[in-house]
């Protein structure tokens, strides 16, 4: 999951008003309808404790959305009065989830928005190439690379200048094809895309595919469907892209579990005990204390979040910063919170994982791991630290 887009969230402290809600069974009286569980949520807000100016906010807003442009239901933040962020949902979720706490309710976000890899299209012919961005919200353009456009044809002259033409012509295509691996790289890193697709003419598209680093070489997903030419149809390009984006997030969480498996394996070191500095520290982080340790640290590279394990809902404490996270309210005040105030241990790791760019992934729920609903691979450990020393 990309967290890029609930930055606002950083920019002010709490409380919060949270609320998720479905668009997806919107009826004839859906404009009604939608008031009333507006004035419900409200009423529920005002219940937990907010103040009167952001539940009016937040009442005005959800009594607002539509599910032409919410097809399947939004998550609404707001705090001291105003709306802060507003996203689509890509999940529907099964109930109105309303909260008033010192965090934003992130907890539910993962499975309901789901982990939206970034997928880059290129749309090759012997001139140049479309290229595209399509994510969960839609297709859109992200520019072109344009090469020589003569000579890109063979002709059978009989000549005796046929062959030299011929040459041109080869050498032409070679360049726009080194032209266009030489943009596709430039987008790609640009755009921040997960999944690259080529499609187009099999020569043409292997010739790009041979000329792109190596790194988008071994991703490359290469196609026929979706030509350049004015009126190809997309319909199959577009079912080939949302089947390599949908692989691509089965191998990056399958990835990140084997790891997870391997720190449970016979030998290994286990989720370890972080507190313990004579302890061998593993790749791996699962228990609140080790995960809340990692995160202060921003040692957090994937957090690994598995819908209904009991430890996602485990009281921590936490201060303004990201990283002020503690599992005893007393460790926080070493951290420099001067307020400490409680929260759940996933809007904290998951408000950290935004602060430090870290990324999320969403186990199955028939899943073993993470062993209690969270989990994380590091980016370093102390140990890593202590062979630095060494050497």
């Amino acid at each position: 999951m990309r967290l890029d887009s609930l930055a606002p969230l950083l920019d002010r402290n709490g409380p919060w008003a949270t609320v998720y809600t479905s668009t997806a069974r919107a009826t004839e009286s859906a404009g009604d309808e939608r008031r009333l569980a507006a004035r419900a949520a409200g009423d529920e807000l005002a219940r937990q404790g907010a103040d009167a100016s952001t539940v009016d906010a937040v009442t005005e807003h959800l009594a607002a959305l539509s599910p032409r442009t919410r097809p399947q239901g939004s998550v609404v933040f707001a705090a001291a009065g105003e709306t802060v962020l507003e996203l689509p949902l890509n999940t529907a979720p099964d109930r109105t989830v309303v909260c008033w706490s010192a965090l934003p309710h992130l907890g539910p976000l993962p499975e309901l928005r789901g982990e939206n890899p970034r997928c880059l299209t290129a749309r090759i012919d012997r001139t140049g190439a479309d290229f595209e961005l399509v994510d969960a919200h839609g297709t859109h353009s992200a520019g072109q690379a344009t090469g020589e456009e003569w000579p890109i044809h063979r002709n059978a002259t009989g000549e005796l200048s046929e062959k030299h033409f011929q040459l041109r012509v080869e050498n032409t295509w070679e360049s726009n094809a080194g032209l266009i691996a030489e943009a596709i790289d430039r987008r790609f890193q640009e755009t921040g895309a997960d999944v690259l697709v080529l499609s187009g003419d099999p020569r043409e598209r292997r010739a790009v595919h041979e000329r792109l680093p190596e790194r988008l070489r071994g991703i490359a997903v290469e196609t026929s469907h979706g030509g350049r030419a004015a009126g190809a149809s997309s319909e199959l390009l577009d079912r080939e892209t949302a089947r390599a984006r949908q692989e691509f997030v089965e191998q990056h969480t399958a990835r990140a579990l084997a790891e997870m498996r391997a720190a449970h394996s016979p030998g290994s070191s286990g989720p370890g005990d972080l507190h313990d500095p004579a302890a061998p520290v593993p790749a791996t982080a699962e228990s609140v204390p080790s995960l809340v340790e990692a995160a202060r640290e921003h040692r957090v590279g994937t957090l690994l979040v598995r819908p209904g394990g009991p430890d996602r809902d485990r009281q921590v404490w936490v201060g303004d910063g990201s990283d002020q996270v503690a599992v005893r309210r007393s460790e926080l005040q070493y951290l420099g919170a001067t307020d400490p105030v409680p929260a759940r241990a996933d809007d904290a790791l998951l408000r950290n994982a935004l602060a430090t760019d870290a990324e999320v992934l969403v186990a199955d729920p028939r899943e073993e791991l993470p062993v209690g609903g969270l989990g994380a691979l590091l980016r370093w450990t102390h140990a890593d630290e202590r062979a630095a020393a060494v050497r």
